[in-house]
């Protein structure tokens, strides 16, 4: 994951890395994911989860679309 302080830092640093644009979202999403995906890790009955759930997180906090697709 890297961070950049706007679209045209981003566009910028694409260019002159010769690299393509990928999946972009704000930092508010990533609060939110990660609240969602780490937030019952310390429990001691934490068991994992299956890909449907781990796509019901990712669906919630509104990444969707084949990028975010865990199954093809």
């Amino acid at each position: 994951m890297l961070l950049f302080r706007s679209e045209d830092h981003l566009t910028k640093w694409l260019i002159e890395k010769n690299l393509t644009r990928g999946a972009i979202i704000s930092l508010e999403t990533i609060w939110a994911l990660s609240k969602k995906w780490y937030g019952d890790r310390i429990s001691p009955d934490f068991k994992g989860r299956s890909l449907d759930e781990a796509q019901a997180i990712l669906t919630s906090v509104g990444l969707t679309g084949a990028f975010w697709a865990l199954r093809a």
